[in-house]
């Protein structure tokens, strides 16, 4: 079966080539460009001036459409890709929250039948975020499940994983954390750096183990301290001086506001910068109250001014964005649109090294 798409504008992570089209054969392009006009012989739509892009990539999401991959169900995880796909993303990779061992083992299960079974995402692997965080910048995740990492831990969960991890987010600086990842590494799991008090000489240390990407930059991580005097560059300013770091950032507009997402646009690039939306159950629905991680064990949430909070309004907890209004609020910021697909297509592909995604 073909299907043609042509009189659209093209979004390539370079530029935006007007009057173009693709031609797919069998599920797959076989023809992109301005080449690809109407001929006949296939099924063909008239975008009539319309974007054409590919599938946004959102490697950091908790949920959407009142599911959370927390709820340890194959619904959930199908719920919440549901939801994504219908604002633009077509690949994601559900991520966890601090939890215990039996809850995560859970998580694994559902994953693992939700891929038996027809979705409207692609759900290539999994992304742990937690236990092993600084309990100063743990933000909205659970105390309880605080953990520092040692190797009869974190090698119980990686056989529980089963090759399905992709992604493990922790803080850097705690003992044991750079002998993990260099155990990630060794398996072909990226280790992020997240919700840390990490200077700048430990995320360089850290890098040297294999942590090349930092989880939500920005969030759940410190600055420039003065420590006894002196002042001290921190995390956030890693990427900036350290070329070999990527980073996401929540494009929600409230978690980093405009001037600070101009500013990561500006000195990091977009060859460096995935979009994310770090959203939770709430994402794509109108309430107002809801739970960040298990309907059974999570944290009550206000939804308020489009982002989630902690009831006592302490700290965010989590988005409610899609990707396409990631894609709006860099727009809005003065990014080139080109450029904003990008951080939500190729960039993250190239990131989590997902083979033949974020490109037509």
């Amino acid at each position: 079966m073909k299907l043609r798409i042509f009189n659209a504008r093209l979004i390539t992570p370079w530029e935006v080539v007007e009057r173009a089209g693709v031609l797919i054969t069998d599920g797959k392009i076989a023809e992109a460009g301005q080449a690809v006009v109407k001929s006949g012989g296939c099924r063909e739509i008239d975008a009539e001036g319309r974007y054409l892009a590919p599938g946004f990539i959102d490697i950091h999401v908790h949920g959407g459409g009142g599911h959370d991959f927390m709820d340890g169900t194959a619904e959930a995880f199908l719920g919440v890709a549901q939801a994504h796909a219908a604002h633009g993303s077509t690949t994601i990779i559900p991520t966890t929250l601090a939890s215990d061992d039996r809850e995560l083992f859970n998580v694994f299960d559902a994953f693992r039948q939700a891929k038996t079974m027809q979705h409207a995402a692609c759900m290539p692997g999994l992304h742990l975020e937690g236990p092993y965080f600084s309990m100063e910048q743990r933000g909205a995740q659970d105390p309880r499940h605080i953990a520092i990492p040692t190797p009869e831990h974190y090698l119980k969960i990686l056989e529980a994983g089963k090759g399905d991890i992709l992604r493990w987010s922790i803080a850097p600086e705690l003992d044991g954390a750079l002998l993990l990842g260099r155990e990630l590494r060794r398996r072909g799991i990226l280790p992020s750096i997240a919700h840390t008090d990490a200077f700048f000489e430990q995320v360089e240390e850290a890098m040297g183990s294999g942590f090349t990407h930092m989880t939500h930059h920005y969030s759940g991580m410190q600055g420039i301290r003065r420590i006894d005097g002196m002042r001290r560059a921190g995390a956030v300013e890693s990427p900036y001086i350290l070329d070999g770091l990527t980073v996401e950032i929540i494009a929600d507009g409230i978690h980093l506001p405009a001037p600070l997402l101009r500013q990561v646009y500006k000195n990091i690039g977009p060859e460096r910068v995935a979009l994310i939306t770090d959203a939770m159950r709430a994402a794509g629905t109108d309430c107002r109250q809801s739970v960040l991680g298990s309907m059974s064990g999570g944290i009550k949430v206000l939804i308020e001014g489009g982002v989630a909070w902690l009831m006592d309004r302490s700290a965010f907890a989590g988005s409610v964005a899609t990707m396409d209004r990631a894609v709006r609020t860099m727009k809005s910021v003065g990014v080139p649109l080109a450029d904003a697909v990008r951080m939500a297509t190729a960039t993250p592909a190239n990131i989590m090294r997902l083979r033949y995604k974020g490109i037509i």
